[in-house]
């Protein structure tokens, strides 16, 4: 199995993920445990047990869209509203913040105004050991971040929610693609990750592919014939 960079931390960790039709969840133990909540309904979300807890680190992710990765050495702080505008269409009233992303030379200019509140309630509710609240990303920034903590040379992010895929690849140090698509069910989202493979001449008989959202049985069995491994992060 390969590794990536979230397995064994010294750390308690969650690992959240909101969408639209509802969240789901990674917690991991220091003592190297971790466990997997798969999806989760809207109206859980006040009785869910792991968010009564506090832990040492707090990712909370959220299935926007609205993202562009910009080199550092051409984003302008000032001018984060255009750049992004021109990538996705943006409301009067959308609020747009940017977020660094040194692994890879990059500046990820996002929009969180999606027409969801889940997001906040969580971030408010699920604190860090010292009280602090953490900000709420793009679903993009972290796979970013676990691309970064494969260690393979040829390396397959890839999240499905919403009827849209994020996909992120890279080989070696080299970012080659971060992007989303959409996808009104998962064999839509299959075509896009092998047509992204196809045009950077990847093979995904020697490549895994890791995913950060829940996947069915069905849907990892239909990986499995393409991939040499699939693993969820």
């Amino acid at each position: 199995m390969a590794s990536s960079g979230n397995t064994g931390t010294a750390i308690d960790r969650i690992s959240i993920q909101v969408a639209l039709s509802g969240y789901s969840f990674k917690v991991s133990c220091r003592d190297g445990s971790s466990h997997f909540s798969g999806w989760q309904t809207t109206d859980k979300v006040f009785t869910t047990p792991e968010f009564q807890k506090r832990y040492d680190q707090v990712d909370i992710s959220l299935f926007t869209s609205k993202a562009g990765l910009f080199p550092g050495h051409f984003f302008n702080a000032s001018d984060i509203r255009r750049l992004l505008s021109d990538l996705v269409m943006l409301s009067d009233s959308d609020s747009v913040e940017s977020v660094g992303v040194p692994e890879f030379g990059a500046v990820m200019v996002y929009s969180n105004s999606i027409g969801e509140t889940l997001s906040k309630v969580i971030s408010d509710s699920v604190l860090r050991t010292d009280g602090y609240r953490s900000p709420v990303l793009p679903e993009q920034f972290y796979m970013l971040k676990d691309l970064s903590g494969i260690n393979e040379y040829n390396k397959i992010v890839a999240s499905y929610a919403d009827g849209r895929l994020y996909l992120t690849v890279a080989q070696g140090k080299t970012l080659l693609l971060c992007n989303s698509f959409a996808a009104q069910d998962f064999t839509t989202a299959e075509y896009f990750i092998f047509r992204a493979l196809k045009k950077f001449q990847l093979n995904p008989e020697v490549s895994s592919i890791f995913f950060r959202t829940p996947l069915t049985g069905l849907q990892e069995m239909s990986l499995y014939r393409y991939f040499s491994s699939v693993e969820q992060i």
